[in-house]
């Protein structure tokens, strides 16, 4: 049994076309709400596949008809799971909790794609903008109402949207906790492609291939970069430029790219 074949607890993987790794969360009778066991399953197999050479991009996803709901409205009442606790405890709950998600995918280096099937509230809309891009349809629906809850973005809100949407469009999300879908939140920076909903996953397969048809390495060092060179100042991130040039001009990959442009045919990379 593969480690993709294994059970864990509310998420489903497959692995499709050999470079693709699907991620589907899987809580459905709450929306996909995010839980504890969510939580530990979801950073476990983001490490493992940012480790796999095969998988080359991985897709997030909900099973059903939403995205992911955010944080359980029951628990939250009933001071249980996750939300268990007065104000401190609370507070580490958070920080070796639903916060190991966003240190976990700022990290990785294989592209991530999050196809927003549905609501993608709070929580999950915060999911949605961890990843590198965004795939939805007229059903895909974005909010933070954080604040519509007396709550605030726990898990890292405040950072990955505005720097997915900027500063001014974020703060306006979370001060009205107002909802955009479908074709609003493609003009508003939410979305990066829109296709119908019938064809929701086939035209991810085909963008998730188009990714994972590129020189990996490559791929993966400039994501590292784009991240890097936003968060510091020109000279570092010059310096990295530098050195990750160094490094992918000497892989194979970059020979073969150099070969298959000569012989005018598809190149074929191995992620070396």
């Amino acid at each position: 049994m593969s480690f993709y074949q294994k059970d864990f607890a509310h998420l489903s993987l497959t692995v499709k076309n050999s470079h693709q790794l699907w991620v589907s969360l899987n809580n459905p009778d709450q929306m996909n709400a995010i839980t504890t066991e969510m939580i530990e399953s979801l950073v476990s197999v983001l490490k493992f596949a940012d480790f796999d050479k095969n998988i080359r991009v991985i897709v997030i996803t909900g099973l059903g008809k939403s995205f992911c709901a955010g944080g359980d409205i029951k628990a939250m009442e009933d001071k249980s799971g996750m939300f268990e606790g007065e104000s401190n405890e609370l507070r580490m709950r958070y920080m070796h909790g639903i916060q190991q998600i966003p240190r976990t995918i700022e990290d990785i280096s294989t592209p991530i794609l999050a196809m927003v099937n549905g609501a993608a509230i709070g929580a999950g809309c915060d999911l949605a903008m961890m990843c590198d891009l965004r795939v939805g349809s007229s059903e895909s629906k974005f909010g933070e109402t954080f604040t519509k809850m007396g709550l605030v973005p726990g898990d890292g809100g405040t950072f990955f949207l505005s720097r997915v949407i900027g500063y001014s469009k974020a703060m306006q999300m979370f001060l009205t906790a107002d909802i955009f879908q479908g074709q609003s939140a493609l003009d508003f920076g939410l979305l990066n492609f829109l296709f119908d909903q019938n064809d929701l996953v086939a035209e991810t397969e085909k963008l998730a291939d188009k990714i994972a048809s590129l020189a990996p390495i490559a791929q993966a060092m400039t994501k590292k970069a784009m991240k890097i060179s936003y968060l510091t100042d020109l000279h570092s991130s010059l310096d990295t430029l530098a050195s990750f040039q160094g490094i992918t001009q000497r892989s194979k990959d970059h020979f073969e790219a150099l070969n298959a442009f000569k012989e005018k045919r598809k190149a074929h990379f191995k992620s070396e």
